[in-house]
């Protein structure tokens, strides 16, 4: 009654459920007669799979625990069908908009939604310690505002934020920094993950036969990729910082190699414009517009879901370049919802979008991102719906190559060592590079953090990415702390990350400086500035100051 889809895919390799076994009081075991390579990642991954629910508070919820017209008139005031659904409502770990349920998080909800200020405070009954023994979290209160995307780079340069990155990007970098000084901040400058900032999807299950045979042709892909400028891109909007290539894992993973960035990647249009007249693709004129087969103009639209700055600047570049071997690219901004039913549709030719989120790949990490797997992938929708949905919609990959790479996946599930895995991983890299199937443009964009001069424990140099990563959340933000006892300009340049937790003097009576900070989210949200509290109401031992620390008189500012 309560997963009416039936168990996670991370639970059920090949379809075979886990054997459960309560070892002690602090022990389980999930185990299978087969590798499950995706069910540890799983549970450490930003979207966690939860295997736990708090029992005490959520059998209130149970049918078998409840008693029946208590609940039923739970399921009437909650305004939902049916005491299943009530459970699921209040049992919203990850969506996390019930401050009644308990948590192990390092900060627990406050603020009942909807709300434009939502505020979480510490967790008295958090697990971790730093190595001193003093419990975490150090930072007591945060507290996020909710505000339209496009200001929260103004907020941000404005001071309202201590830490800040999602929703700011390159270009805000020149505005961001011109506000340190006056606002108590800094710009640090972290790579960012995917594989390509943005990379272009020829979609290969488009409804219009002509192009349908066109793009699934490997001869188009690769003259389309050789026809773009990825030079010009970089040092045009990116000043020559980032890494052109393709759209694969990038030099700090361990599975890289140059070829697979490099593959069809180089600016040739005399190559692209062979290719081109290979695969027989008119002139109009000498020099002028291409013609598809049946004579119409060889005119490519590109959707997206909502236009950028950032993608109109690169998708003008193109457009130039593409322009000199007969092609002429126009662009189609939509709305998110609509961007998706038309590329799952088939009515969209091509999309561009963010490269492959895991650019950072080992081994031991799916390649999921690189085969037929899911309706979410642009390059081939119907086909990976047809993997979701185990053939019930969608459309089996009749390309040998994509079918390969659903195969090497499978293999990839079912092997028992990470050797094995490896070299999975690299036979299907080398057929998504010689395939092109997304036409990466540039990768390890740099992204600007906005880091409060007094916040401690921040990377001076990080990795900006969701999957893996989790944006700060690999940085331990439980680990972050406010310095008072310091001036802005003394704490210039902000305090790298150290391998272990700050460790705190020996207690000097009663702290009551803590401080609450502002942490970006996955949502349109905007954080705002932070006050002091008294540690007490939490009901738990204080922790010792740095000297000095806590002394300056409370501060409250925010942005509404």
């Amino acid at each position: 009654d309560l997963s009416t889809s039936g168990l996670p895919v991370a639970l059920l390799p090949n379809g075979e459920q886990p054997k459960f076994e309560v070892l002690d009081a602090q022990t389980v075991r999930f185990s299978w007669s087969r590798p499950n390579p995706l069910f540890l990642p799983a549970l450490a991954g930003p979207d966690p799979m939860f295997i736990y629910c708090p029992a005490h508070y959520l059998k209130q919820f149970h049918e078998k625990y409840a008693d029946k017209k208590t609940l039923e008139g739970l399921v009437k005031q909650a305004g939902v069908r049916n005491w299943a659904a009530l459970h699921a409502k209040m049992d919203a770990m990850y969506r996390n908009d019930n401050p009644d349920l308990p948590s192990l998080d390092p900060w627990i909800l406050k603020t009942r939604p909807p709300s434009e200020r939502i505020v979480f405070e510490r967790n008295p009954y958090y697990y971790r310690v730093d190595g001193g023994g003093h419990q975490l979290p150090y930072i007591d209160r945060v507290i996020f505002s909710i505000a339209n995307s496009k200001i929260i780079p103004a907020k941000t340069g404005a001071g309202e934020s201590d830490l800040q990155a999602r929703y700011l990007s390159f270009d805000d970098y020149t505005f961001l920094k011109a506000g340190e000084e006056a606002n108590g901040y800094k710009v640090r400058l972290w790579r960012t993950g995917p594989g390509s900032q943005l990379a272009l999807y020829p979609n290969l299950n488009v409804d219009d036969p002509v192009w349908r045979g066109l793009v699934r042709d490997v001869r188009f892909r690769h003259a389309l990729s050789l026809a773009t400028n990825r030079h010009e891109i970089n040092q045009v909007i990116y000043f020559g910082l980032a890494l052109e290539g393709q759209n694969t894992v990038l030099p700090q993973s361990p599975l890289y190699r140059p070829e697979y960035r490099d593959a069809w990647a180089n600016f040739d249009l005399a190559e692209a414009n062979r290719l081109l007249d290979l695969i027989g693709l008119k002139r109009e004129s000498e020099g002028g517009q291409r013609l598809l087969p049946d004579g119409r103009p060889l005119d490519i639209i590109v959707e997206n879901s909502g236009e950028s700055t950032e993608q109109s600047d690169v998708l003008e570049l193109i457009r130039d370049s593409w322009r000199q071997v007969g092609i002429r690219l126009f662009t189609r901004p939509s709305q998110l919802m609509l961007f998706r039913r038309r590329v799952f549709s088939g009515q969209t030719l091509m999309s561009v979008d963010k490269g492959i989120e895991n650019g950072l790949a080992t081994a031991d990490m799916s390649p999921w991102e690189f085969a037929p797997t899911t309706q979410q992938q642009l390059e081939w929708p119907k086909w990976g719906q047809y993997y979701e949905t185990k053939g019930q919609a969608g459309e089996a990959p009749d390309l040998p190559s994509a079918a390969r790479l659903l195969e090497l996946y499978n293999s990839w599930l079912n092997a028992g060592s990470s050797a094995e895995h490896a070299a999975i991983w690299h036979e299907m890299l080398k057929i998504w590079a010689d395939e092109v199937f997304s036409i990466g443009l540039i990768g390890g964009v740099l992204q600007p953090v906005v880091v409060n001069d007094h916040l401690r424990n921040v990377p001076a140099d990080g990795i900006y990415n969701w999957d893996p990563g989790a944006h700060f959340g690999i940085y331990r933000p439980d680990g972050f702390w406010f310095d008072n006892t310091v001036s802005p300009s003394a704490s210039a340049g902000g305090q790298p990350v150290s391998s272990a937790l700050p460790v705190w003097p020996a207690r000097r009576g009663k702290w009551r400086g803590a401080f609450a900070a502002r942490f970006a989210c996955q949502t349109h949200l905007h954080c705002v500035r932070l006050r002091k509290l008294a540690r007490e109401p939490f009901g738990e031992p204080a922790k010792p100051p740095r000297p000095g620390a806590g002394r300056d008189p409370p501060v409250h500012r925010s942005c509404s």
